[in-house]
């Protein structure tokens, strides 16, 4: 059974009217009859009561247009759904992000994105880098912004910028103040830290593995907000990049010494999968803000 049988078939029903239905359809009045006719072979019953060059439905054909039209209703309304999707002005980016870019970084870029492109839709998901890439690798999102690692062959990874990681100390701690300290200065300290998977607990992991230390963790967080929140109530300290939003009167920001301690931020596609305009778009406009800003 062809798609274009049940075109022709709900024209006809519809028409009742083999001639009126063929030029409807913009096709040979012979080619439509075939196209009943074997329509009606493969379903083993006639649709219609022939009365000379009258038709009407009879009630197997009634019974299988109330089906036929609910089928291209639904292919319909998914087809304008699509073309809404593929339409660049108005299409849909899904987007996923680290928690800690939803301080700051992705409310200016969509605010700034939709200014250009104000029927633009977004649908948002914010979780970990290792979760983030596999919603990417499942076709869950289009994008997504986060802390580049190596994963599937098949993600695409452009470098956005880096920022500096600092170790946080609630204030009255003994490096409060300091403009530098060694990692290895926090090594019998309580550490607050982020769940396993998170971008920022790989990172500080491998900077703590590499300083020789394993603090204790007390706490394991979601979001950078939160983290910081507990260090400023002095259950801990904590490594974490320093955003505007953070700063606590509470917490000491202190740069460490004696190694590179940044994190990356990138945006990824898959390399192999269909972008839709709309998603295309914005893909291109992170890249042209931050790479030619």
């Amino acid at each position: 059974m062809e798609w274009q049988q049940l075109e022709y078939f709900e024209a006809t029903a519809r028409l009742q009217h083999m001639t009126l239905a063929a030029q409807t359809l913009n096709i040979t009045q012979p080619a439509l009859s075939r196209s009943i006719a074997r329509l009606e072979t493969e379903l083993g019953i006639p649709l219609f009561e022939r009365e000379g060059r009258s038709i009407r439905l009879n009630r197997y054909g009634q019974l299988f247009l109330s089906h036929v039209e609910h089928i291209l209703e639904e292919f319909r309304m998914a087809k304008r759904e699509i073309d809404d999707l593929l339409n660049p002005s108005q299409g849909e980016v899904s987007l996923g992000f680290l928690h800690t870019l939803g301080i700051h970084h992705i409310p200016d870029l969509i605010g700034r994105f939709r200014r250009a492109h104000p029927h633009t839709r977004f649908q948002l998901n914010q979780s970990s880098t290792q979760r983030l890439l596999e919603q990417l690798a499942s076709g869950e999102i289009d994008l997504c912004m986060a802390s580049p690692q190596d994963a599937d062959m098949r993600i695409r990874w452009a470098r956005l910028w880096s920022e500096e990681l600092f170790i946080a100390v609630p204030a009255g701690h003994r490096l409060a103040g300091s403009s530098l300290a060694e990692l290895y200065e926090i090594g019998q300290e309580p550490l607050i830290s982020f769940k396993e998977g998170y971008g920022l607990r790989i990172i500080t992991d491998k900077l703590l593995h590499e300083s020789g230390i394993s603090p204790g963790i007390v706490f394991e967080g979601e979001d950078v907000d939160t983290v910081a929140g507990l260090v400023a109530a002095g259950l801990g300290v904590a490594i974490l990049p320093k955003y505007s939003e953070l700063d606590h009167e509470e917490v000491s920001w202190v740069s460490i010494a004696n190694r590179s301690c940044r994190r990356e931020i990138g945006i990824a596609w898959m390399e192999d999968r269909f972008l839709s305009p709309a998603a295309e778009r914005f893909r291109q406009f992170v890249l042209d803000y931050y790479l030619k800003g």
